[in-house]
């Protein structure tokens, strides 16, 4: 078997409304509605599915917790109109802009968490220099 993308992920989240205006209003992801009820963030080719915390849809993760995902988005919009939007949105930056190694190589990205304090990084993808400096380390605290 081989995988060649991601179609969906899961985050189990205790108010579906807050974190759907969350992820529509701060990173721009439309919001929609599938099956009886449910709601998904859709962005690019992937989407989101929202799983109420206690309410989660079956089968689902063995502990399905808000608060525990730690995502990374790509995005080509410059990292100076990134942190606009998030300084105007009244969002928190924990980290960044700091160098990372991406999927494909190196990226640089920002922290800050959603409202069930999951770890959200949005990323610009940087050209690969071919050197060391490709290669990053932790910050402190944890981040990674």
């Amino acid at each position: 078997m081989q995988i060649d993308s991601l179609d969906h992920l899961v985050l189990t989240v205790a108010s579906i409304d807050a974190t759907a205006d969350f992820y529509r209003r701060v990173l721009g992801m439309q919001v929609e509605g599938f099956g009886a009820g449910r709601v998904a963030l859709r962005f690019g080719a992937q989407k989101i599915n929202l799983h109420q915390a206690g309410r989660e849809f079956e089968p689902k993760a063995a502990h399905p917790t808000p608060g525990s995902g730690d995502l990374c988005f790509l995005t080509a919009t410059p990292m100076a109109d990134i942190l606009a939007r998030l300084a105007a949105e009244a969002v928190e930056v924990l980290a960044g802009p700091v160098q990372r190694t991406g999927a494909t190589g190196p990226i640089m990205s920002v922290y800050f968490r959603d409202p069930d304090l999951n770890l959200v990084e949005v990323s610009n993808r940087l050209e690969a220099s071919g050197g060391a400096s490709a290669v990053t380390r932790p910050t402190p605290g944890g981040v990674a």
